[in-house]
């Protein structure tokens, strides 16, 4: 069997939609018993010192609970992420990542917006 490159599992990973890629995580959690998002929250900032104190640049917006007034967060994430209507639904259902690494000023935004429909959104 030929060795995979690594480029070519970046570009694939391109192609997921982000149901497709927390599964992938799921997966990998299962099958290796880590957690390779703990990974990338462990690599250092680029700027070091500089980035710490300015504080974080971006953020990933983060859906805790979507509250009573599913449907209008369901409509949200969909119009925000391109996503179908059952991709923003499950994570409405299940919360997860919304949109990530995103300015603070459209992550205020964003969190508005949720927080107005009912939502529970973390920015981290």
């Amino acid at each position: 069997m030929a060795k995979i490159e690594n480029k070519d599992i970046i570009e694939a990973l391109k192609e997921k939609n982000l149901l497709e890629l927390k599964e992938l995580v799921d997966l990998m959690k299962e099958e290796f018993g880590v957690d390779p998002s703990a990974a990338v929250a462990a690599a250092p900032v680029a700027g070091g010192a500089a980035a710490t104190e300015e504080g974080p640049s971006e953020f990933d917006v983060v859906l805790a609970s979507a509250g009573p007034n599913k449907i209008n967060v369901i409509k949200i994430i969909k119009e925000i992420t391109g996503l179908g209507l059952g991709e923003s639904k499950a994570i409405a259902d299940n919360g997860g990542v919304v949109k990530e690494k995103v300015a603070k000023d459209e992550a205020e935004e964003l969190k508005a917006r949720f927080e107005e429909a009912g939502a529970t959104i973390e920015l981290k």
